[in-house]
């Protein structure tokens, strides 16, 4: 068996040579290198074009990532970047499929086995490997990558990365307010499952919060529960971004990248005010949420996944920090005040079929009617008096 289908099969890897740098310029933030700290020139001509199509920073940095994986495999196969076809996408895409994800091999005790299920909360645990959407954004990645050399004149005369044009045509000029066309994926695409968004009961929810230790974590839940706002738009907010009269808070938002007003709930400021009594109010210029072990500093979004993480392990629960905005928003459009429209303005999603996903019925919400179903005795049949049984058996069965 020869290299390309060892990796393909998982019995080889690639190796980690390389790697993603920030640098001090703009255009682009971040570059890429080899294992000799070389600059690799192909890679940040495409990542200063989308640093100056406005692309954010992260996005930047996850496509540096995606193009270091692809580099790595065209080191290993002794490929130049110019001369690969359909055959190293292939070796990519096979190896993608099974090879073990280093982020999925950090294991605590009593850690449910991947890709089972978390009984508690319905959710299923992450597989040890690559799920089909990081296959296939490495795959968009590499096709960008392509798509962007060619416009330039560099690079095979074909892109790598398979497409679809039927798929493209369809989609090209379809408005969002009709449904989308079932079409075939293209080649080494691989299927992604179409799950509703988890929001968390109302009993797991009391649990969780519960778990909370101090008035800061508290405050912390009650504003991404009543506003919806994403984890690091809450912790980005500082002293001045707090309306007390208006009952909001300002965030910047991560498609716009513009400062917004988000309502929340009076409990939240409630619990806001709590936190600022016992620890007193920050400058103007610090962020609002500070740690609480070691130096003071600003509360990051690693902090606060770990609480939730430490919340999941004493509950036997899997909840993540965006199941906290899925239930804002499954709350709001479910809870028959706000219309559909005002929802999405709250949420700020661009298409409103995102928001309609919310008013999906999940199975643990009717678990009630489910368990009156189950029990309602059966009817049974009945006739009136005076009829003979041969007949009644001729006219509607035995």
């Amino acid at each position: 068996m020869d290299l390309r289908h060892e990796l393909m099969e998982g019995r080889a890897d690639i190796p980690r040579v390389g790697a993603v740098l920030p640098v001090r310029g703009v255009h682009p933030p971040y570059v890429v290198v080899n294992g000799y700290d070389d600059e690799i020139e192909p890679v940040t001509a495409y990542l200063r074009d989308l640093a100056l199509n406005d692309s954010s920073p992260l996005t930047i940095r996850s496509y540096g990532y995606g193009l270091l994986r692809w580099f790595r495999l065209l080191w290993l196969l002794g490929v130049a970047w110019e001369k690969a076809t359909e055959a190293e996408t292939a070796v990519l895409t096979g190896w993608l499929r099974t090879a073990s994800n280093p982020q999925r091999q950090r294991k605590t005790i009593g850690s449910l086995a991947p890709g089972s299920v978390n009984l508690r909360t319905g959710k299923p645990v992450l597989r040890a490997g690559y799920a089909p959407r990081t296959i296939n954004h490495a795959l968009s990645v590499v096709s960008g990558f392509y798509e962007f050399h060619a416009h330039q004149g560099h690079g095979p005369v074909t892109n790598p990365v398979p497409v679809s044009p039927q798929r493209r045509r369809a989609l090209a000029h379809r408005s969002p307010l009709e449904a989308k066309p079932l079409l075939g994926r293209a080649r080494l695409r691989q299927k992604v499952p179409d799950r509703p968004p988890r929001s968390i009961p109302d009993r797991l929810w009391d649990e969780l919060f519960e778990r909370m230790g101090c008035e800061r974590d508290r405050a912390l839940l009650e504003f991404y529960v009543s506003s919806g706002a994403r984890a690091e738009e809450l912790l980005g907010i500082g002293v001045g971004d707090v309306d007390w009269a208006g009952q909001r808070i300002y965030v910047v938002s991560k498609g716009t990248r513009e400062r917004q007003a988000v309502p929340a709930s009076p409990q939240a400021f409630l619990r806001l005010a709590c936190y600022l009594d016992e620890i007193g109010t920050p400058g103007a210029e610090e962020p609002l949420w500070r740690t609480r072990r070691g130096a003071d500093r600003p509360m990051s979004y690693w902090a606060m996944r770990r609480v939730i993480q430490r919340a999941n392990e004493t509950l036997g629960t899997n909840w993540s920090l965006h199941d906290l905005r899925h239930t804002a928003a499954s709350r709001m459009a479910n809870g028959g005040t706000l219309t559909l429209p005002e929802v999405q303005a709250v949420l700020r999603h661009t298409n409103i079929q995102t928001t309609s996903r919310y008013l999906a019925v999940r199975i643990e919400e009717i678990f009630d009617k489910l368990t009156e179903h189950y029990n309602t005795p059966r009817v049974e049949r009945s006739y009136p008096s005076g009829y003979d049984a041969d007949d009644i058996a001729a006219v509607f069965g035995a």
